[in-house]
């Protein structure tokens, strides 16, 4: 992972679960690492952690469901450092209502804006000092719901996630002559906090058998540890052992959360 030392690298979402992890990674391999969320408390005990291991690290509020904060992110990193070489976008929502008979314009547009509008609005933002060096990577923190929709994932969320994943293919298309790379990872269950949302939160047993956030982690420096002519373009990550959901189906089919 040498070949990342000295790097600089953006992580939404880095509070927490899948972010988290990924700050760790990056942090350890030598990358100075910027995370941005939406709560101060989280992204402090992260960047703590790696300070505290002499790593470098840093944080910026910002939601990734208003523009302006993100034109605001994005001027501070050029500001600041000339932009970053790693995008990393994981913050993501999932809405309580699942189901396609109820689920109401809020929560559409929460999940659209968080999956879709807010890596779309960075990334442009960004952009421009990655082509100018004439390399960069992007990673999107997709899902296995992008490639098997679902009721369980819920019809915004699915809708989402598959539309970040057109949007990768479009970017990938457009950036690759300038030796930017792009990355969409496609994980299955996980156990982090956005299961809560689930109209049925998996209980413990659930989840020890799910995937952790190091495992998807895991793969993603994989693909930035590739010399720059090689490109990995998708990873689709699930459970060994598979698990029965039809409770969970059955729950997301319903209008609202069970008490």
């Amino acid at each position: 992972m040498s070949s990342l030392k000295g790097r600089t690298a953006l992580v939404t979402g880095g509070g927490t679960g899948i972010g988290q992890a990924i700050a760790y990674d990056l942090a350890d391999t030598g990358v100075k690492v910027t995370i941005c969320g939406r709560r101060s408390g989280p992204l402090d005990d992260t960047v703590k952690t790696i300070t505290d291991k002499g790593g470098a690290a840093n944080a910026i509020i910002a939601d990734m469901t208003n523009p302006d904060e993100i034109e605001a992110l994005a001027d501070e990193l050029i500001g600041s450092q000339d932009g970053v070489d790693i995008i990393v976008h994981n913050a993501g929502f999932s809405s309580k209502v699942r189901s396609a008979r109820y689920i109401g314009v809020e929560e559409w547009r929460s999940v659209m804006d968080v999956n879709t509008m807010g890596p779309a609005i960075l990334t442009r933002a960004l952009l421009s000092p990655m082509i100018d060096k004439g390399s960069g990577d992007i990673i999107m923190i997709s899902s296995m719901a992008a490639i098997r929709p679902g009721v369980m994932a819920g019809v915004a969320y699915s809708a989402a996630k598959t539309a970040a994943k057109a949007y990768m293919e479009v970017l990938s298309m457009e950036v690759r002559r300038h030796g930017i790379r792009c990355t969409t990872i496609y994980p299955g269950e996980v156990d982090t906090p956005i299961l809560d949302n689930r109209a049925l939160p998996p209980t413990a047993e659930s989840r020890a058998i799910m995937m952790q956030s190091a495992d998807i982690s895991t793969a993603i420096m994989m693909a930035l540890s590739l010399p720059k002519r090689a490109t990995v373009s998708e990873i689709a990550l699930t459970a060994t052992i598979p698990r029965d959901m039809s409770e969970d189906i059955k729950a997301a089919l319903s209008k609202k959360t069970p008490v």
